[in-house]
């Protein structure tokens, strides 16, 4: 989908995926301190709003406007203060953020192609400080044939060990690499749905 797409997308409903965030993300970041974080292809604001509620600064880049104008409409609502949240609209394959800052950087539901999706962990894994930390989420390639939900395009849909490898590749070092499932409500009833988690971080010299 491109720009035009998800904006109608993100136009056609109040919230496309809820205002909670993600539960893994919650997972992993948890109990870290708060920091700078950067949140790729952050949608409507949902785990960006987040980690800002939580005390963290937090740039989150999109390139559909409808869905940062609703963050920013709820980072007002939510009473965030001006340097809580910097929202950014760019096309991750063009825009390139500041190297070494970052103590989080989050990729959550980003579905590429290989060629695509390796620039942009690239520049992710770049832009973390030592000790930082990357959490990749998404639909998982098994989801095709043993889940539901998510892209039908196995070229956009990795495996925790291809996205261990690049992001091994940028010098980072992986924790973790796994399946994880979680239970969607469809007109068919409750349907499992797959995804894969990867967690790694940028050692420190």
């Amino acid at each position: 989908m491109d720009r035009t797409a998800w904006d109608a997308r993100y136009a056609a409903a109040e919230h496309v995926w809820g205002l909670e965030p993600n539960r893994f993300v919650v997972e992993v970041a948890g109990d870290l301190p708060a920091g700078r974080a950067l949140d790729l292809a952050c949608g409507e604001g949902r785990n960006a709003l987040w980690l800002a509620r939580r005390g963290w600064q937090v740039t989150a880049v999109d390139f559909s406007a409808v869905a940062l104008a609703k963050a920013a409409e709820q980072a007002a609502a939510l009473g965030l203060a001006p340097d809580a949240l910097q929202l950014v609209e760019a096309d991750l394959l063009e825009w390139r953020p500041p190297t070494g800052v970052f103590d989080l950087v989050l990729v959550a539901y980003l579905h590429l192609p290989e060629p695509q999706l390796r620039l942009v962990l690239g520049r992710a894994g770049d832009a973390l400080a030592p000790g930082g930390l990357c959490c990749i989420v998404g639909h998982d390639r098994t989801n095709l044939t043993h889940g539901v939900g998510g892209p039908h395009d196995p070229a956009v849909l990795p495996t925790p060990e291809v996205l261990a490898t690049l992001l091994a590749d940028d010098g980072l070092e992986v924790r973790r690499a796994e399946l994880r499932t979680r239970q969607v409500d469809t007109p068919d009833g409750l349907r499992r749905a797959i995804d894969h988690l990867v967690v790694a971080f940028r050692p420190v010299p």
